[in-house]
């Protein structure tokens, strides 16, 4: 198992240094600037885990406007990092393994940086059962879950009430679990966000997927702030980050907790060697 670290280059979108392990660090002092950096360490970051130079990748906060004012029309590091590995499908999972309530919390996102009006449109039968599916796999092959029991979070104020209160849970929802669950996953659902998260807190459950980026952010975070750590599922490499952003705001004041970066640390080590070091026990 291998990790390493790699810093911006000094030739902002250029090609990278002779040795990539090493940080050279420069930056022009912009907004612009700042994104070609971050870009360019991701690129470099990535492509060499696809050449087998290591076998995970810890990204930092990354700021989204200075992204795509650089040139990188993404919405963030997971949709980069996608199109860079060439992956067919990808998961946004948030995961703590440790939380204020005392017991594990992961929650997939199964659409992420969206209005929420849009959110409606987007949810299909054919996402939610990739998603589920993904869920299931890396829960099994990274974190060594013989049989996973996953929960779907419904979309509507208490899963829609047979219907009253929309129409996705019977449409959509239950359609993707039966189809899931066909398949051989252990799910449960379409449940109501009001307590679907305290079960899995509970242990009822390994992980929740939820449909849209606040109801699972909001409470998770609620459990986990610091502990918490963006995982991107679907990568042929293991990829973590904190679960927080930039934080402009106290930028220089030596206030910023580096909790979240030590746990994405700790939990690219555990995943890569779940997945990759097949002689080594679960951990």
């Amino acid at each position: 198992m291998s990790l390493t670290w790699i810093g911006p280059d000094e030739v902002l979108g250029g090609a990278p240094a002779a040795d990539p392990h090493v940080s050279i660090g420069s930056w022009d002092g912009t907004s612009d600037g700042a994104g070609r950096v971050a870009a360019v360490a991701i690129e470099r970051a990535a492509k060499g885990a696809l050449r087998g130079d290591f076998h995970a990748v810890v990204t930092a906060p990354l700021h989204k406007p200075s992204l795509r004012s650089a040139g990188w029309d993404v919405p963030g590091q997971t949709e980069l990092l996608q199109n860079l590995a060439a992956a067919p499908s990808v998961g946004m999972l948030m995961a703590a393994e440790t939380t204020l309530a005392g017991g594990a919390l992961r929650v997939l996102l199964a659409t992420t940086h969206h209005a929420l009006r849009q959110v409606p449109d987007l949810i299909t039968i054919e996402l939610l059962l990739a998603q589920i599916r993904l869920l299931d796999e890396s829960l099994k092959e990274d974190w060594g879950l013989p049989a996973p029991r996953l929960a779907l979070c419904a979309l509507n104020p208490h899963a829609s009430d047979d219907g009253l209160f929309g129409s996705e849970e019977a449409s959509i929802f239950t359609p993707a679990v039966d189809c899931a669950r066909a398949g051989g996953v252990q799910i449960d659902g379409p449940l109501p966000a009001d307590t679907v998260f305290r079960r899995a807190l509970m242990g009822d459950f390994d992980a929740v997927v939820a449909p849209y980026h606040d109801v699972g952010m909001a409470a998770f975070k609620t459990v986990s702030f610091g502990q918490g750590v963006n995982v991107t599922l679907g990568l042929p490499f293991i990829r973590t980050s904190p679960d927080h952003g930039t934080a402009f705001d106290i930028a220089g004041s030596g206030t910023a907790d580096p909790s979240s970066m030590a746990a994405a640390l700790l939990m690219a080590a555990r995943l890569a060697r779940n997945r990759f070091d097949t002689d080594s026990a679960s951990v």
